[in-house]
């Protein structure tokens, strides 16, 4: 198998997730994608003829984000109708697993020139949108598993190691003050580009609007746990509370302490990205500079009910198919769906905190779910130039008990 190249990313801010309110919501999600697949071939890096597919993460398929989103983003962005697309789910690491598949298929010669990433537009199709909640409403399954919502594994991960709320809400701290930053020393202006209406040019958004900048310990730690009353909601066939399921499977927690709050968990937003990945052949043939090369790929699937714990076994299995051990990582970009999330991880791994989300995370920024993967991914390239480092490794847990994890090496 040859080499997978990124040559360049490209990102939208992130826009709050509230309908009439974010400077996104009045963008159909088709045409927020369009928009990354036009910036991406104006900078002049590849022509829109030489795509061999797109592939775009989306996690809430219906209404607008249905009809393969993908293909009608190609539309949108009057890219020829030679270019194919597809559309897919791996819930919070879609837009990463897209990049997955593109790189595979340039690795291995399927195709010479790949645009992978996604979309997710929360304000105008809510989370949970489609119905299927976290199993599809099967009954059966439920009698074999019966999976909890992702706040109410955060909360017990957070039980089971000890963690805090002083921990947690320190993990959402720095965060905001990491992203301000940023922000400040436009860290994410290489991918970033203005969005603008489709109707009349005008620009809506050039910096992300969900940070808070002037978030403190003590703001942080008069907000209200978000789950308890999810946890006291008796949903089981025999009555049983949310809690008591996941309790049934992890007795040794006793009781579920609810420390995740909405100041520690990530945030609703709208928004989209996406990656050009090239082959070997395409690269040599078009004089291409590539800015940096995969090295390593990796999926796991984890317990379902605690759900959220495979970032580190992913990553852990991505370092070992790159000959590598997590001290030879420089930069990590560990999604912060929640902070409980990010202590597991970096306890797991023993990492440092300062090569640890260091322009900020989804807590701060937000997480539009099918664009948040290659969000990061951008993130950690730019930051790589940005700071004349090599390698990072982006990771992420996923719904239903999965994880996934990137190595990326600087060229």
């Amino acid at each position: 198998m040859s080499t997978s190249y990124v040559i360049d990313a490209v990102r939208t801010p992130r826009g709050r997730g509230k309908l009439g309110k974010g400077a996104l919501t009045g963008i159909h999600p088709q045409e927020l994608l369009a928009q990354v697949l036009k910036e991406l071939e104006r900078r002049g890096a590849f022509e829109a003829r030489d795509v061999d597919d797109v592939i775009a993460g989306c996690v809430s398929q219906v209404g607008e984000q249905g009809a393969n989103i993908a293909r009608n983003a190609v539309l949108a962005a009057a890219w020829p109708n030679e270019v194919s697309a597809v559309s897919l789910n791996r819930f919070c690491a879609s837009g990463l697993q897209a990049i997955h598949f593109g790189a595979m298929a340039v690795a291995s010669g399927a195709m010479d020139l790949a645009i992978a990433g996604g979309v997710e537009s929360m304000s105008r199709v809510p989370m949970g949108a489609d119905g299927a909640g976290q199993d599809g409403n099967n009954t059966q399954l439920r009698k074999r598993l019966f999976q909890v919502p992702q706040g109410i594994s955060a909360d017990l991960i957070a039980t089971l190691e000890g963690f805090s709320r002083e921990e947690v809400d320190a993990v959402a701290l720095r965060s905001q003050k990491n992203a301000a930053q940023a922000i400040e020393e436009a860290r994410f202006g290489k991918s970033l580009f203005k969005v603008r209406d489709p109707a009349s040019g005008a620009v809506v958004l050039e910096r992300d609007e969900f940070p808070r900048p002037d978030t403190t310990a003590e703001g942080l730690a008069a907000l209200k746990p978000s789950f308890v009353g999810m946890g006291e909601a008796a949903v089981g066939p025999n009555g049983e509370t949310l809690d008591q399921i996941a309790l049934a499977a992890y007795p040794a927690a006793k009781a579920i302490h609810h420390v995740h709050t909405a100041g520690n968990s990530s945030g609703i937003v709208d928004g989209a990205a996406a990656v050009a990945l090239a082959s070997e052949r395409y690269v040599r043939e078009h004089g291409i500079k590539p800015r940096a090369r995969i090295r390593a790929m990796a999926t796991i699937g984890s317990e379902p009910v605690l759900m959220l714990t495979a970032p580190a076994p992913a990553s852990e299995k991505a370092l070992r198919r790159a000959g590598m051990t997590a001290r030879d990582i420089d930069l990590w970009e560990i999604n912060e769906a929640f902070a409980g999330v990010v202590l597991q991880v970096t306890r797991a791994l023993g990492i440092e905190q300062d090569r640890v989300n260091v322009n900020g995370g989804a807590i701060a920024l937000g997480h539009p779910l099918g664009a948040t993967g290659a969000m990061l991914f951008g993130t950690a390239l730019d930051e790589l130039e940005r700071s004349g480092k090599a390698t990072a490794l982006i990771t992420m847990c996923v719904g239903g008990g999965q994880g996934i994890a990137t190595i990326l090496e600087r060229v």
